[in-house]
């Protein structure tokens, strides 16, 4: 088929292929949200009068078989055609006729794209989001599970102060809550309609923006029809972000294992199906799991830097530059969910260790706990300190007391339900389940369609 928007001359066959880049490849990520949006976009049109509802009859059935299609991986682009967006055109047209050439009005593929990649974007934070409530249960659990099961705690790679696996498995849960809050930060940005931008400029078509925006269960518009063409890239980085602070969390979790699961260490065990081996040392059992949710994340945490070199200084308008946008944006989705679902296994099936204070090599650890004995005993915190480090620098050190730790998300007290709390209150905001309906109903799989 020709381009559409073939103008009666020959491109370069070589101009054509470096243009189009990985473009086939990459939008057939993005097919069912291409056609999610222009059910929405011809439901417009018709209401608006710029088409008629014979038009729309015949439209809407084949756009719904299409993104059944497409939701279930049997769409293609193909060799000869440029973009998710002609294909969908091209193929339209085949099947019912005339009609099809009309479902462009009002519409460039530059706010085509602006929403594909909205819809494509919303429905990975929503699963990504799923996945990070999912580790989060899991390792308030274990943090319950082993709340009297004391570690020691390190500063500097130095062991400093008795920790407890409640604390730790607690510490990673809480932190997942401070990426929620960058994900549903991100979300927001992300559920604002761009359609009707058209190629940065709106159009003199009678639109009714309001609607589409309705149609697809965004929470708002990005109003300004340049900033929504300027807010290429900048949604993509913000959303970004919020992925790197998911994969700081889990990387930060996966060194902690990799160093835990040592022998020098020895606080967690992996089963030996979770590692792997060595061509040349039989007795090895390596953590390589941990290794790879560490290196796949820090490949994540770059993404954002990436996308903001490419847009980096462009003026406002559209650029071709954008184009290369998908090519690290798109994958992250499937990376993090990969990370996090491994993540997940490999917790619910480490083996923690349950006497490792016995060890007296950890003694140093209770040094505080006997200062802070001292001081209840009302001698002056400063002298109390001395006292101790003097008896640890004549290697005379011991501590035969309980610990009693009392405040709020100490050892004795987590305050897991309180993190719960905060979890289940960033989760609320999302309102995934309006989202979801709404576009049920667009795409025909709801009985209010």
């Amino acid at each position: 088929m020709g381009k559409i928007w073939d103008k009666g001359f020959d491109n370069d066959a070589l101009i054509d292929s470096f243009t189009v880049g990985k473009d086939r490849e990459l939008d057939l990520l993005l097919a069912p949200y291409d056609i999610l949006g222009s059910i929405a976009h011809t439901t417009m049109l018709e209401k608006v009068g710029l088409l008629s509802p014979e038009d729309l009859a015949a439209i809407l059935p084949e756009l719904r078989k299409l993104y059944k299609d497409a939701s279930e991986g049997n769409f293609h682009i193909d060799g000869d055609v440029e973009d998710v967006h002609s294909q969908v055109e091209a193929e339209l047209t085949r099947r019912i006729g005339e009609a099809g050439k009309k479902i462009h009005t009002g519409r460039s593929r530059n706010d085509q794209v602006l929403v594909d990649l909205k819809l494509f974007s919303r429905a990975g934070i929503q699963k990504t989001a799923e996945k990070v409530q999912k580790l989060f249960r899991l390792l308030q659990a274990k943090s319950e599970q082993y709340k009297d099961v004391l570690m020691p705690g390190y500063t500097h790679l130095q062991v400093a102060m008795p920790s407890s696996f409640g604390l730790w498995f607690g510490a990673y849960a809480e932190s997942l809550t401070a990426d929620m809050a960058q994900l549903l930060a991100a979300w927001e940005v992300t559920n604002r309609n761009p359609l009707g931008s058209a190629a940065g400029y709106g159009s003199s078509a009678p639109l009714d923006r309001s609607m589409t925006t309705r149609l697809l269960g965004f929470a708002d518009l990005d109003y300004n029809s340049v900033y929504a063409q300027m807010s290429r890239g900048k949604t993509e980085r913000i959303i970004a972000s919020a992925y790197a602070s998911v994969a700081e969390t889990l990387g930060r979790l996966a060194t902690d294992c990799c160093l835990y699961s040592s022998q020098n260490f020895a606080f967690i065990h992996l089963p030996d199906k979770m590692t792997t081996g060595s061509s040349i040392m039989p007795h090895k059992k390596n953590p390589d799991v941990f290794e790879l949710i560490r290196s796949h994340c820090n490949r994540i945490c770059g993404v954002q830097n990436s996308l903001r070199l490419m847009m980096t200084n462009l003026p406002s308008g559209y650029f071709r530059d954008c184009q290369l946008l998908k090519e690290e944006f798109l994958p992250m989705f499937g990376e993090m969910d990969d990370c996090l679902d491994i993540a997940c296994y490999a917790v619910e099936n480490m083996e923690v260790e349950t006497h490792i204070m016995e060890d007296r090599r950890y003694r140093l650890a209770f040094t505080v706990e006997e200062v802070n004995r001292l001081v209840n005993e009302r001698m002056p915190f400063r002298d109390a300190y001395r006292q101790v480090g003097k008896s640890v620098q004549a290697g005379e050190f011991e501590y035969h007391g309980q610990l009693h730790h009392t405040h709020e998300g100490s050892i004795g007290n987590l305050c897991n339900d309180k993190v719960a709390e905060r979890m289940d209150k960033l989760m609320s905001r999302f309102g995934f389940d309006l989202v979801n309906d709404a576009i049920a109903r667009l795409a025909g799989s709801s009985a209010q369609a």
